[in-house]
């Protein structure tokens, strides 16, 4: 199967998964915000668009292995469909980035983190929709504890000395400061 023809299918497979009731962020539109973030910074692969449609394949927000689980969801679709072993490897370690828990350890995986969390240093109205989706996926977490998880989420990003690392999304930095900052003034 060659790339475009990969990329439709991983689509098409993908798609029932994002429209999940319970979604209110990491939905389809999510997916095609992180692929027009990498394109329009000129660094866009099949890889990454692979990597994109899988990453949140399963969302679950009271599990802590979400992206494991989709890693191996896809994984095994991929397998299925006869990607290459290094592809499948590669998709892998993407997915597994986003986690969010460690340093990239490649080019490819510092752009697709950053474009994952690009949404960040977006427009206001923008975050704050983001902010707003987040809050409805977490409807399970009653008040006073989703407020203090969520602070420790943004306050964990705002200690970060960089959130973006790679120079096509370093342009970012200011404005999530300011909507990180915004966010975690609210909560308080």
């Amino acid at each position: 199967m060659d790339d475009r023809a990969l990329l439709t299918a991983a689509e098409a497979f993908a798609g029932p998964f994002y429209a999940e009731s319970g979604r209110a962020y990491h939905t389809g539109a999510h997916v095609r915000a992180l692929l027009d973030a990498l394109a329009g910074r000129g660094v866009w692969t099949p890889a990454l668009e692979l990597a994109a449609w899988g990453h949140d394949l399963i969302y679950d927000p009271r599990a802590a292995d979400n992206e494991a689980r989709s890693a191996d969801v896809f994984g095994a679709w991929l397998a299925a469909q006869g990607a290459p072993g290094e592809l499948q490897a590669e998709v892998r370690a993407l997915i597994l980035a986003t986690r969010h828990t460690a340093p990239p350890t490649t080019r490819a995986e510092a752009l697709f983190v950053d474009a994952d969390l690009s949404v960040l240093g977006a427009d206001a109205a923008t975050f704050d929709a983001y902010d707003r989706a987040i809050r409805v996926e977490y409807a399970h977490v009653r008040g006073d504890a989703y407020r203090a998880g969520r602070a420790a989420v943004l306050r964990g990003f705002l200690s970060r000395e960089r959130l973006y690392l790679t120079p096509e999304f370093a342009g970012l930095e200011p404005q999530a400061r300011v909507n990180l900052a915004r966010a975690l003034a609210r909560l308080h």
